[in-house]
């Protein structure tokens, strides 16, 4: 008996040791295993092993032996990628090649691309085609570094690029539009809309086109301003819901009466205002109010001598308007063979030193937000009005139902715009018009 006893012990500790041993060598390996090459997600060890901090991941997760990626991004913005590469090879020893695809096109390209293994590991993009990208499968959560994205960045800027809970992107930067004047014609920007008409009236003069105000009137982007302020939405629950089509409740209907009450102050055709035109009759001082976004900010002042920009006018209704903005980040792609690599990259390159070249580079407005507080952001006559209007904007909904609005937008404001049709019928057109998409599409 007493022999079996000492037996049975010997077993328990032996077993003992070897589980604490494993166990060791699982914690280990964790750190710097990746998943498999042909995985979708993030591997359970990976997502397992995340640190209680995120801060930290950089250091805890190393790239995939053997890794090299490729970043899609605008060429035009080449130069920041590159900076970012530099350093990524300097720090990990893994080559980063360029290829030029912007953000308003990436994501449709992910989603023919990468399942097919030609896409880029990491890529810019903006957080309105999120939805349709987590629909696909093409994208991999932001879950190594989600606690630092989230603790660094505007919390505005984090919404617009979660899911169901779940954030996915890195963001890098926002925007929105606001109203850029020539101070030589208006010394000051009109605080409400009752100040806009008013001047308009003794400044147009249509034969010499001459023009108070303008903005892209048939564009739902940047018409939704109005709607937005007089409390309209596109889809409810902040836009997730696209069973609530919301553009012709009470508040669109508002909205739409007094939108198509300013072609008197702008008689001309929806489909005839394009940014073109506007740039031209701004800068030969033709135009003394031009709605646009922090994009134009370097060659509107190259263009007009004394340039000013500010807020939107305040609508009737007392309230600010409430403009669409987009929040552009870096995603990484689903089918990446190097996905541990890809998520390094993706937190280098939007962090908050990488937005403070972006700002430096190109003027693009941080989303980081001690970029945003910092002296060189704060003090910028420009930026920090276009911050400003950001903090009272509405993200585009980013659920794939948004595609029958963009779909839409177009025939509906022309409508309220050249034919001054009925604001009611119109809008109830428009909701119908987004349902059927949507069901279509289905």
């Amino acid at each position: 008996m007493r022999k079996s006893k000492w037996l049975v012990l010997s077993l328990v500790f032996a077993m003992v040791f070897v589980l604490a041993a494993c166990g060791s060598k699982n914690n280990g390996d964790t750190a710097s295993s990746s998943p498999s090459a042909s995985s979708a997600a993030p591997s359970a060890s990976a997502s397992a092993s995340a640190p209680a901090s995120s801060a930290a991941a950089s250091d805890q997760y190393k790239p995939e032996d053997g890794a090299k990626l490729v970043v899609w991004y605008s060429a035009s913005e080449r130069a920041l990628i590159d900076d970012a590469a530099k350093a990524f090879k300097a720090k990990y020893g893994v080559d980063v090649t360029f290829q030029d695809v912007g953000p308003d096109k990436s994501i449709e390209k992910m989603i023919t691309d990468g399942p097919a293994g030609v896409g880029a590991d990491v890529f810019s993009a903006v957080h309105d085609r999120l939805g349709a990208a987590v629909q696909a499968g093409v994208v991999l959560p932001n879950d190594i570094h989600g606690e630092e994205s989230t603790a660094n960045n505007t919390e505005k800027s984090v919404n617009a690029w979660t899911m169901d809970g779940q954030l996915y992107g890195y963001p890098m930067s926002v925007e929105t539009t606001a109203v850029f004047y020539n101070k030589d014609l208006i010394p000051e920007a009109p605080k409400t809309w009752d100040e806009v008409i008013s001047f308009a009236k003794t400044f147009n003069d249509v034969k010499a086109q001459k023009y108070a105000y303008m903005w892209e009137v048939g564009n739902g982007y940047w018409s939704w301003g109005f709607f937005g302020g007089y409390g309209a939405y596109v889809f409810g629950k902040d836009g997730t819901d696209p069973a609530d089509i919301g553009v012709n409740k009470p508040e669109g209907v508002e909205a739409a009466k007094f939108f198509e009450s300013l072609k008197d102050i702008l008689p001309i055709k929806a489909a005839d205002i394009k940014a073109d035109i506007k740039t031209s009759l701004f800068t030969s001082g033709k135009l003394a109010m031009n709605v646009s976004g922090p994009w134009q900010t370097q060659e509107f002042i190259k263009g007009v001598k004394n340039l000013g920009v500010a807020e939107y006018p305040t609508l009737p209704n007392g309230k600010s308007m409430m403009p669409f903005s987009g929040v552009k980040g870096f995603l990484v792609n689903a089918n990446t063979k190097y996905p541990i690599a890809a998520k390094l990259f993706a937190q280098m390159v939007s962090s908050e030193e990488y937005q403070m070249k972006n700002f430096e580079l190109f003027g693009s407005l941080p989303a980081n937000k001690n970029v945003a507080a910092s002296d060189k952001v704060s003090s910028d006559p420009f930026a920090s009005v276009f911050l400003k209007q950001f903090d009272n904007s509405t993200p585009m909904p980013k659920i794939s139902g948004m595609n029958a609005f963009w779909a839409t937008h177009e025939a509906a404001l022309a409508s309220l715009w050249n034919n001054k049709a009925d604001p009611q019928k119109t809008m109830d057109e428009w909701a119908k018009k987004i349902k059927d998409s949507i069901a279509t599409a289905k």
